[in-house]
């Protein structure tokens, strides 16, 4: 390592201090201009032309709007229309009553297990909010849990879709250690489902059963109306359509990712089928698809007048505004971080160990993400430094890609976009959010690693 590597990690570990400090402290900034500010003092800090960091700052919150903004807007509208419709009430009152209290936080890990196979985690979180939360309002008004319900039944749908972001194939983080490390998606996918049961289990429902009790979080008003309540726009007095449409209209975006994860490991590549599957798969397209077929099946029984379904579109925009607006802040953060070279740095202070390759993927993919707030940036900064050891050694590279995999999700914090999305989405405070995403996906990762190693331990695996 140089000098100036120890010193880009130095100036990388006071933003983060520096940023939590104005968020916590007495100044009590907002997020989107603490992130900004954190992110200008770390450019400047870590020598980059003010070109340069500019153009990191916009380039970070754009890309990360673009790619995560849009799918939450349309994920709002849905919502709405499924509680203004009844939809969200109806399956939540089905599964209120036929599972207990008890057990709920383990069918909701359940749920999200078979949602987080297609969608990434920021999609996913954004599909079951609906369904979270009106769970979770029920059980909050019966006073059922002692302690946050909205903590109880978002746990675990938390650490299921991160594991199956981090560890399970076609899902990218994956499949770029797959194509950096040239080994088998079928073998990997195998290896990540066995891994991430375990993971989840612990970092959901278990860990969701402690952490209950010792918090009070309880979402804005206007998100929990939005999702989980019936607006004065819509007719309420309507019969709810039936649990088969609810369900396929609920789970219609997940449907069409799924299927597209499916043609991809299915067809060869260029097949006809694999252009429409691709197109209507992708989370943007598939998101409008379901809001398009929502209007469509129940816009007529949930509104009187069509200018009420459009005030009711409108209005559930606004709720997410800050989230959103949060969201790009941690983008642009994140992106200078990168643009610094703190990634670099990392990688060179991961050559000083003489570790187990296993171990050592883990580890560099877990400093990468923690410092430069992408899982992507840590799978691809590991594989690309352990790829010509795993050709050159005799090892079982699908759980080497696993390992990177779980390394990826350690402690998601203040410099991640998925952080700020759960942090105000469910109105917690740092410290909420840090003792729930941050923790869960911590537990998760190192879950994972353990598997790994377990797996690694047993005879014919190789």
């Amino acid at each position: 390592m140089s000098s100036s590597d120890v010193q880009l990690l130095a100036i990388a570990l006071a933003g983060v201090v520096f940023l939590v400090a104005l968020i916590v402290s007495k100044i009590r900034m907002h997020p989107l201009l603490a992130l900004l500010l954190t992110a200008i003092a770390v450019g400047f800090l870590a020598g980059m032309p003010q070109d340069k960091l500019t153009k990191a700052i916009i380039g970070g919150a754009g890309s990360t709007l673009g790619a995560v903004g849009i799918v939450v807007a349309l994920g709002a509208m849905l919502g709405k229309i499924l509680a203004d419709t009844g939809v969200t009430e109806g399956i939540s009152q089905t599964i209120v009553n036929r599972v207990s209290t008890r057990f709920l936080p383990w069918a909701m890990a359940g749920v999200a297990f078979v949602i987080g196979i297609p969608m990434f985690f920021e999609v996913g979180l954004v599909v079951l909010l609906p369904l979270i939360f009106s769970v979770a309002r029920k059980l909050d008004e019966a006073k059922a849990v002692k302690g946050s319900a909205y903590v109880y039944i978002g746990v675990p749908v938390i650490a299921a879709l991160a594991a199956m972001h981090g560890m399970v194939p076609p899902h990218p983080g994956p499949l770029t250690a797959i194509a950096a490390l040239k080994t088998n998606v079928g073998a990997t996918m195998l290896y990540g489902f066995l891994a991430a049961i375990p993971a989840i289990l612990l970092g959901g429902p278990i860990y969701g059963a402690w952490v209950t009790p010792r918090l009070k979080v309880r979402p804005e008003s206007a998100l929990i109306e939005q999702f989980s309540a019936i607006s004065k726009g819509a007719r309420a007095e309507k019969a709810t359509p039936g649990l088969a449409l609810s369900l396929l209209t609920a789970l219609l975006p997940a449907i069409l990712m799924l299927a597209n994860s499916i043609a991809e490991l299915t067809f060869a590549k260029g097949a006809a089928i694999l252009a429409i599957t691709s197109f209507l798969g992708n989370p943007m397209i598939a998101m409008l698809i379901g809001v398009l077929f929502a209007v469509a099946v129940l816009g007529s029984r949930g509104y009187d007048r069509a200018d009420d379904l459009r005030s009711a579109l409108t209005g559930s925009v606004k709720p997410v505004a800050n989230v959103l607006l949060i969201i790009a802040g941690g983008g642009a953060f994140q992106h200078v971080l990168t643009a610094a070279g703190v990634g670099n740095a990392i990688m060179h202070l991961s050559q000083q160990f003489s570790l187990s390759p296993l171990i050592l993927g883990w580890i560099i993919s877990m400093l990468l993400s923690v410092s430069t707030g992408s899982a992507t940036v840590g799978i691809v900064g590991a594989s690309g430094l352990l790829a010509p050891l795993a050709a050159a050694q005799a090892m079982n590279a699908p759980l080497l890609a696993l390992s990177i995999g779980c390394g990826s999700l350690f402690f998601n914090y203040a410099n991640h976009a998925g952080f700020w999305l759960v942090k105000e989405s469910f109105g917690m405070t740092m410290g909420e959010a840090t003792m729930t995403i941050s923790i869960i996906q911590s537990i998760v990762s190192v879950v994972g690693l353990v598997m790994v190693l377990f797996f690694n331990l047993m005879p014919g695996l190789m």
